[in-house]
């Protein structure tokens, strides 16, 4: 090369041979696709079939679709009618799970190329390949981990043989001086890899296959072979790749050599000053030093390694001159080149000019949290479809903020076109799927047995023309529902039909309603149950969660875009099982299969609004519309965090010569510089996200510090928050205090009641009147209220059937917390504590039997008639004293009514219950009364008191001259009684809500009365 030549490939840093390579980059200010139709149909000429001669490869396949509705476009506006379109072609996507076209990989020539793995295969071996290895290292781990751990890595081989790097170097590239340096962790995995990667090429040689990423790269290799030897006869254009892989990179080389070849990159900054692109990826050192650090964060990055690899120089690159008619003005490109300026270079922003500093055309919004901001996201594309052939994108990596626009969108008709979809794990096919997994190994629990039998599929539910039977169904769900509240039955569906036959009067109505039809149900579960149950293998196990889907829910579960994908996955899934880990527990299989079901995108049909779509950051290369809104710019989200690598150290990485981690969010900062060229761009954050304060992404950050401020867009969160809010005064509602007629009120009530009917006379007319009561959670912990009905029962069986033997009580209660289907942390806490006050009632009923007291009965009920009303209750004890008086008990599991409550004219349930007992009430088996005057009034606590669990207290009794005598306890009780009866239920005074709320510590009916609302105001 001559020194003239050499000067001048050196002013413009390119090599010698620059004018051979067809290089150049559409700006992010210019819409892609349009400018790459336009240029095309221009170089064509007046020849209709030169463009049907050519071929363009693309990233993928949306971008195919983003090329072709271009040249319509075009065509239209240019008045040429009808065009015979090249031949497109995507390289395929690893990141959309794409693989090359026909193009490069023919059909049936398999022989030059072997077949590549399928990757389920592949997966499920090296999970076996991963466990087996633990387990010969002494850290077995399960099935599901392994699965987890073999999906990792996959990901590091496909990146090793994608960077062109034979995995077997990893044993010596690692220094053994280096290793012991490493943390046990990182020891351990690297032990294990290379145990997997001696193995695995003698799977892959075995079965004739190769990893899929090396099938890439050697179709890859062979067309650019191809093509150097035999150039097509039309054009060839590879247009938006970013892959900076060696086989891709090469393909590029050569197409940029052909003769009528072009390469045509994304967003390349050609007019980045020349020191701060050598500081993307600096050379080495000549001294042989350590190489300085690479700016992988940065949005040019990739594309700085491409040329690289291409072997060009920026120099070499030229912009592309046509325009696509959907532009945004030339500044906008320079203005998003400054703003990702690198970090050490961002001194130079004081230097810029105001209009160079510009960002015209974007605002910025931001939100108090991601419900608010999906909402104002959704007015904003609404608003912008109301302007004709106007186009509306949303692009974002937060895919929950994506389904909240879809779903604010559809409350008016707006369906918009999700490119990104959803996975199947989300949709009903998959959920259902994994519901029944997570049953059968969670021995049919409560929650997760109602979440299938209620599920919106399950027998009808996704079949036209099947609603009454559908209505059946759920009609028995809801029984079994009310039936199962509360703590959990016994494991399995024999231990549900168990817990249906059993319980207290009102336990055995609820559950009795359910038991019929849950016979009926649990013949569809028998046979999962039984398969779960068993020692037997993951084929077996998915073939009979496949067959009781089919049972539950027909062809509904296989039906429509998600079913068929679910039926897919299902299938492959039992035919690679046998290669798969050798042993397999039953909670592996919903672990295993929400992992799979995670990773199947299922995208919608075409047929969505054709003005609005909502794109992941990797579907919105290479598309543009009018108005993009760049949604959820929050750090961690959009840029994700990189996701770690649980196989390779970051040291190991580095010197296999790996892109760091960190490259992603560079790939994720160019898909952003991309968007910001967009005519209109709307760029929104929440300040909060789901799990707290949200940081603004870095992006926005640097585009707030280089413009001073960005333009807000304000009146969209006042819109947002209007929706949800009426717009007239708002009336709160005032305090509860329902009067019905004097013969529709309460003609009984219970002893335990008096209390709730004097302190919230509104709950009491709540339950009383309206017949409501709360509802315990499904497969709850044992509460208070449950516990000591528990402890009651214990009791009762302690009277009945032991004769209240001191001796015979702490066995009662043992086999009672056996027989407790609670948390084994809570009856952990619980056992030591219930045995201390077990004991120390046996005890103290031992020292009453020897002092001539004796328990009389337990758990009976008694009624008497006061003032014209049916007073009832049930007593836990009635003991005879000495003296021939009766004693009437009341357990306590908790800490028992105090003297503040009694002497305020509360707490009156003994004193209620020794009322029944004067008139009569309590009926012995002969169907003679008790008799006695009842003397003693006693609550026998399991709560600590000076120093022990257990005590005995009295709400009757003189105690430094207050109180009431135990002669007069009844009497008062009697009084309180009347006076509430003659006010509220045989007077007219109307039941206030919470009349005396330091006396109504529950909050049962506070929603009802709509507490919140007038609770505390003012007038």
């Amino acid at each position: 090369m001559s020194a003239r030549r050499a000067r001048w490939a050196r002013r413009r840093r390119c090599s010698p041979v620059a004018e051979r390579l067809s290089l150049y980059s559409i700006p992010p200010h210019r819409a892609f696709a349009d400018a790459l139709a336009a240029g095309l149909i221009a170089r064509a000429g007046d020849d209709p079939l030169a463009l049907a001669r050519g071929t363009i490869l693309l990233p993928n396949a949306r971008a195919i679709t983003a090329l072709r509705d271009a040249f319509v476009r075009r065509a239209g506006d240019g008045g040429r009618g009808g065009l015979l379109l090249p031949r497109m072609a995507a390289i395929g996507d690893p990141d959309l799970d794409e693989r090359l076209g026909t193009l490069l990989d023919p059909i049936g020539e398999e022989a030059e190329v072997p077949p590549a793995i399928d990757p389920l295969d592949r997966t499920l071996i090296l999970a076996r390949l991963v466990g087996d290895s633990r387990r010969l290292g002494g850290d077995p781990i399960g099935a599901a981990e392994a699965v987890r751990l073999a999906t990792d890595l996959g990901r590091t081989l496909d990146q090793l043989t994608t960077e062109g790097i034979d995995p077997r170097r990893l044993t010596r590239v690692v220094d053994p001086t280096i290793e012991p340096m490493l943390s046990t962790h990182w020891q351990a995995s690297l032990a294990v890899l290379e145990t997997i990667l001696t193995h695995w090429p003698v799977e892959l040689e075995r079965r004739g296959r190769i990893d899929l990423a090396e099938r890439r790269n050697r179709l890859l290799d062979r067309a650019a072979r191809r093509w150097r030897q035999a150039p097509p006869p039309g054009f060839v254009v590879a247009a938006g790749i970013a892959v900076s892989a060696p086989a891709a990179t090469g393909l590029l080389r050569t197409i940029a050599g052909l003769p009528q070849g072009l390469v045509v990159f994304a967003g390349l900054d050609l007019a980045m000053p020349d020191d701060e692109w050598d500081a993307l990826d600096p050379p080495a050192p000549a001294d042989g030093g350590r190489k300085p650090r690479a700016i992988e964060t940065h949005p040019q990055y990739l594309l700085k390694r491409m040329l690289d690899g291409i072997g060009a120089a920026r120099g070499e690159v030229r912009q592309w001159r046509w325009r696509g008619g959907h532009d945004s003005p030339a500044a906008r490109g320079r203005a998003i080149g400054h703003a990702m300026t690198p970090a050490a270079f961002t001194a130079r922003w004081s230097d810029l000019s105001r209009p160079q500093r510009r960002l015209s055309g974007v605002r910025v919004a931001t939100f108090a949290g991601p419900a608010e901001e999906a909402q104002a996201i959704a007015i904003a594309m609404r608003q912008a479809l109301e302007t004709p052939e106007r186009t509306v994108a949303l692009v974002t990596p937060d895919r929950a903020l994506a389904r909240r626009v879809v779903a604010h969108l559809g409350r008016w008709g707006i369906a918009a076109d999700d490119s990104a979809g959803r996975p199947l794990s989300a949709t009903s096919a998959g959920a259902l799927l994994i519901a029944l997994a997570e049953a059968a190994a969670e021995g049919f629990a409560p929650v997760p047995l109602l979440a299938v039998l209620k599920h919106p599929l399950v027998n009808g539910g996704g079949v036209p023309g099947e609603g009454d039977a559908r209505l059946a169904w759920l009609d028995g769900a809801r029984r079994l529902d009310l039936a199962l509240r509360g703590p959990r039955p016994p494991a399995g569906l024999a231990g549900v039909s168990a817990f249906l036959a059993e319980g207290d009067d009102r336990a055995r109505r609820l559950r009795g309603a359910a038991a019929g039809w849950w016979r009926e149900t649990r013949a569809l579960l028998d046979p999962l149950e039984t398969a779960f149950a068993g020692d037997t293998t993951m084929p077996a196990l998915l073939a009979a969660l496949r067959e009781a889907a089919g049972r539950l829910a027909g062809d509904a579960i296989w039906s429509g875009p998600a079913g068929r994908a679910a039926a897919e996955l299902l299938s492959e899934l039992e035919r690679a099982a046998a290669d798969g880990p050798a042993s397999v527990r039953a909670d592996d299989i919903p672990v295993i299969l929400r992992q799979m079901a995670d990773a199947v995108a299922i995208r919608p049909p075409l047929g969505g609004h054709p003005r609005a779509f909502i794109w992941g950051v990797i579907e919105a290369r290479l598309q543009q519309a009018d108005l993009t809104i760049l949604g959820g710019l929050s750090e961690g989200v959009w840029p994700a965090l990189p996701a770690p690598d649980p196989w390779l150290a970051p040291r190991i990485r580095a010197d296999l010569g790996l892109p760091g981690l960190e490259q992603r969010i560079g790939v994720m900062a160019h898909d952003f510089a991309h968007g910001l060229g967009a005519p209109e761009v709307l760029v929104t954050r929440s300040r909060r996200g789901a799990g707290g304060p949200a940081i603004a992404s870095r992006f926005w950050l640097r585009l707030e510090a280089m413009t001073g401020g960005l333009p807000l867009a304000p009146r969209l969160g006042g819109w947002a928050r209007a929706l949800d809010h009426p717009t007239g005064p708002i009336a709160p509602a005032d305090r509860p205090a329902p009067s019905p007629p004097v013969a529709d009120r309460p003609k009984a009530i219970a002893v335990t009641n008096l209390d709730r009917l004097k302190a919230d006379p509104f709950a009491f007319y709540a339950s009383a009147m309206l017949r409501l009561s709360r509802l315990d959670a499904v497969d709850a912990d044992p509460s208070p209220a449950w516990r000591g009905s528990a402890v009651h029962a214990v009791f009762e069986a302690w009277m009945a059937e032991d004769a209240c033997d001191p001796t015979k009580l702490a066995a009662r209660a043992r086999t009672m917390l056996a027989d407790i289907a609670a948390h084994p942390v809570l009856k952990a806490l619980w056992t030591p504590r219930l045995m201390e006050a077990i004991d120390f009632t046996a005890a103290r009923v031992a020292e009453q039997l020897a002092e001539g007291r004796r328990p009389l009965v337990a758990e009976i009920f008694g009624e008497a008639i006061v003032d014209g009303i049916r007073l009832y209750g049930k007593v836990d004890r009635i003991d005879r004293l000495a003296d021939g008086g009766l004693a009437i008990i009341d357990y306590k599991t908790g800490k028992p009514p105090g003297a503040a409550q009694v002497a305020a004219g509360y707490a009156m349930q003994l004193g209620l219950l020794g009322l029944i007992a004067e008139n009569g009430g309590f009926i012995d088996p002969a169907g003679q009364p008790y008799a006695g005057t009842p003397r003693a009034f006693e609550y026998w606590s399991m709560a600590a008191a000076k120093g022990q669990l257990g005590f005995v207290s009295s709400p009757a009794g003189i105690r430094r001259g207050e109180g009431i005598a135990e002669e007069d306890f009844v009497g008062h009780a009697a009084r309180i009684l009347q006076e509430a009866i003659a006010r509220w239920l045989t007077g007219d005074a109307p039941f206030t809500a919470k009349l005396h709320p330091e006396h109504a510590p529950y909050g049962d009916y506070d929603q009802l009365m709509r507490l919140d609302e007038w609770y505390g105001r003012d007038g």
